[in-house]
């Protein structure tokens, strides 16, 4: 129950802010990809899905 729970504390919200600093930095460097738009709507979902606000990127 406890490494469960530290599952779903920690290590999804840390794989979803690095598959969204990658998502970042593919964006900076080619533009805006397939891979880096489906990379970003699973960060979102993972988000969503764990019961997180979703962070506005342009804060408005």
């Amino acid at each position: 129950m406890v490494v469960r729970w530290a599952l779903t504390a920690v290590a999804v919200p840390l794989a979803v802010a690095g598959t969204r600093k990658v998502s970042d930095l593919i964006e900076a460097r080619r533009g805006s990809t397939r891979s880096s738009r489906m990379l970003r709507r699973g960060a979102g979902l993972a988000q969503r899905l764990t019961g997180r606000k979703r962070r506005r990127r342009l804060g408005w």
